[in-house]
């Protein structure tokens, strides 16, 4: 089972008001496990970065300028990402962020049912509690002492662990540990032992005929 872990990086908080992608971060998975494959990119967004954003994630203007636009990079996103379900931070967000652009170039959306969102599972395992990433990290120790800005790759590396421990941790299904047993026990070396006694004693013998010398009447004598 293919998946991809999603994370993007913008300009703001409204696409309809023009607010667009600045970088994209995917981590493949495969039977929830990494494989190392990613797709990363930084993108011209063809405005300003308002200060607020470049608080956020720390990519200016200039930065940002000489890579290249969405137009150009669109293909090479939407090629690696597949038909794969799509685990993502507050999917809304970055859903509805992909779809604007999508829509700027004519192309198809993405339906909201791709997205597997971990804002909502941890609200669901954890109700109450912190759902940030920061706030998941912690609670799950994984190291983001690295994440001193919003970063769109980094972010999906440390998202894929909190997803991995919220659908119950990197053993799930327990098959390591099954195939850890099945190593370490080969054919023709398990242990054989002598059949336990199952017969009654003499004691036991006359406890059950009085017994049944109570009972009037019994079935078993008709």
């Amino acid at each position: 089972m293919r998946e991809i872990v999603l994370d993007t990086e913008t300009t703001g908080f409204r696409p309809n008001d023009g607010d667009r992608i600045v970088e994209i971060g995917c981590i493949e998975l495969v039977n929830h496990v990494t494989t190392g494959n990613t797709y990363h990119q930084y993108i011209n967004p063809e405005r300003n970065i308002p200060d607020e954003a470049f608080d956020v994630h720390g990519l200016s203007e200039e930065f940002l300028t000489d890579f290249p636009v969405m137009a150009d990079v669109m293909g090479a996103f939407i090629e690696f990402i597949g038909d794969a379900p799509l685990v993502i931070h507050n999917a809304e967000f970055d859903i509805r962020f992909i779809n604007a652009e999508l829509s700027l170039l004519g192309q198809e959306l993405l339906p909201m049912s791709r997205s597997v969102d971990t804002v909502r599972m941890a609200r669901e395992k954890f109700p109450g509690a912190p759902a940030s990433l920061d706030a998941l990290c912690r609670r799950f120790s994984i190291d983001n002492s690295n994440r001193t800005l919003h970063g769109a790759l980094l972010d999906a590396e440390l998202l894929a662990d909190v997803y991995l421990e919220l659908i119950g941790g990197r053993q799930a299904d327990l098959e390591l540990a099954r195939n850890k047993v099945g190593d370490a026990l080969a054919v023709g070396e398990t242990q054989r032992r002598d059949p336990r006694p199952h017969a009654a004693s003499a004691t036991e013998k006359s406890a059950h005929a009085a017994f049944l010398e109570k009972i009037k009447d019994p079935l078993w004598t008709n």
